[in-house]
C-alpha cells in the first residue's frame, strides 16, 4: 500500500517514525534495540534518512594527504531492507539529490524495486560541508521534482538512457515530498516556498511530511495556505522532542526553526539535559495530543537520538 492507503486504513492514532543508519562500521543492533522500544505502540511505517558523501582529507603512506569521498553512514536500502524483513513494517527509504548522480539513483531504484519496498521519500538534501551553496553533483539533479521525474520514468519501466525495462515492475514506486511550515531556508518568502511545493505535488507526489515545528500554529496555517494553493494531498506533521540544552541554538541553526518562548524560556530554566529532556517529552506530548484533537490524520516522529523520550511520548498519548 501507499503511505496514504496505510494511514486511511490505520486503526486508532496513527504515527510514524524517522530513523538513522548505523555509522559505517557498526552493526545494525542497536538500531533494531530503538525500533524495538518503540515498535510496541505500532508504528504505521518507519522512514531511513540517507547522507551525502561528503569531501574528507585521509593521510597517504608517503606522509601527505588525499581529498577523497566518503560516505559515513552508508547502506540506507539495506537498512530499509532489514527493517521490513525483520518487522513486516513498510519501510520508506529517503532518496536525495545532494550526493548521487542519476544513475546511482537509478541503482538504488533498481535494488529497492527487487526488494519490493515501493514507498520513498524523495529530497534535495543538504549542500556539502564544504560548500557555501548546493550544487548537485555531476549528472546529478538539482531539484526534488527533476528527482520525482526520474522515479516517473522508472515507473512507466523507462531507464534513464531510454531504454525500455523487458518487465515492468508490477508495484510503481510512490513517493512524498519535505514541506516546510517556517518556509525553506533558501525560498525568498512562503508564497513562493508553496509554488515551488505544488511543482512537486503536480509532478506526483502522494504526501508531504513537514520539517519540524514547535509551534503547531505555524503547521496549520501552512495546511491552510496550502488548500488554498490547490494542494490537496495529505500533510503530515513531523515533530521532534528537545533532548539537551543545547538544542535550543543548535535546531534553529541548522533546520531553522523558531523555538516558541516559552519552551524556549523553560529549557533555558534546566539545570541540566535530564532536566531539558522532561521538558521535550511534555511539549512535544502537548504538540501530539493537540494535532490529533484537530484531526490530523497522523504524526511524524523524528525519533532518531531521542527514543527513549519518543517511547515517553506515545506512552502518554497512545
Amino acid at each position: 500500500m501507499t503511505i496514504p492507503e496505510i494511514i486511511q486504513s490505520h486503526k486508532g492514532k496513527c504515527f510514524s517514525i524517522e530513523v538513522l543508519p548505523p555509522l559505517k562500521g557498526r552493526g545494525i543492533g542497536q538500531l533494531f534495540a530503538n525500533i524495538d522500544t518503540m515498535r510496541e505502540f505500532g508504528p504505521a511505517y518507519i522512514n531511513i534518512t540517507t547522507h551525502r558523501s561528503e569531501m574528507v582529507y585521509k593521510s597517504t603512506p608517503d606522509g601527505l594527504y588525499q581529498r577523497v569521498s566518503e560516505r559515513a553512514r552508508p547502506g540506507t536500502v539495506a537498512v530499509a531492507a532489514a527493517i521490513q524483513s525483520r518487522y513486516g513494517i513498510p519501510a520508506v527509504p529517503h532518496i536525495i539529490c545532494s550526493g548521487f548522480s542519476k544513475i546511482e539513483t537509478e541503482y538504488a531504484l533498481i535494488d529497492l524495486n527487487f526488494l519490493g519496498i515501493n514507498n520513498l521519500l524523495l529530497l534535495r538534501g543538504d549542500k556539502a560541508k564544504h560548500e557555501s551553496s548546493f550544487r548537485p553533483n555531476d549528472n546529478g539533479h538539482a531539484h526534488a521534482s527533476e528527482l520525482a521525474a526520474q522515479v516517473n520514468d522508472f515507473n512507466r519501466g523507462l531507464f534513464l538512457d531510454g531504454t525500455s525495462m523487458e518487465i515492468v515492475a508490477e508495484t510503481s514506486f510512490s513517493y512524498g515530498v519535505a514541506g516546510y511550515p517556517e518556509k525553506h531556508d533558501e525560498a525568498p518568502n512562503g508564497d513562493m516556498d508553496i509554488i515551488w511545493l505544488k511543482h512537486k505535488v503536480d509532478s506526483g507526489a502522494d504526501y508531504i511530511v513537514t520539517q519540524m515545528f514547535f509551534d503547531n500554529d505555524k503547521y496549520h496555517s501552512f495546511v491552510r495556505k496550502c488548500r488554498e494553493a490547490g494542494i490537496m494531498v495529505p500533510i503530515i506533521p513531523g515533530i521532534k522532542p528537545i533532548v539537551t540544552r543545547s538544542q535550543l541554538t543548535v535546531l534553529p541553526k541548522i533546520f531553522h526553526v523558531d523555538i516558541p518562548s516559552e519552551l524556549a524560556s523553560a529549557i533555558m530554566e534546566c539545570k541540566n539535559d535530564d532536566e531539558a529532556k522532561a521538558v521535550g517529552v511534555e511539549w512535544c506530548t502537548a504538540q501530539m495530543r493537540d494535532l490529533y484533537d484537530k484531526g490530523v490524520p497522523s504524526v511524524h516522529i523524528y525519533s532518531l537520538n531521542a527514543t527513549n523520550s519518543v517511547k515517553k511520548i506515545l506512552e502518554n498519548i497512545m
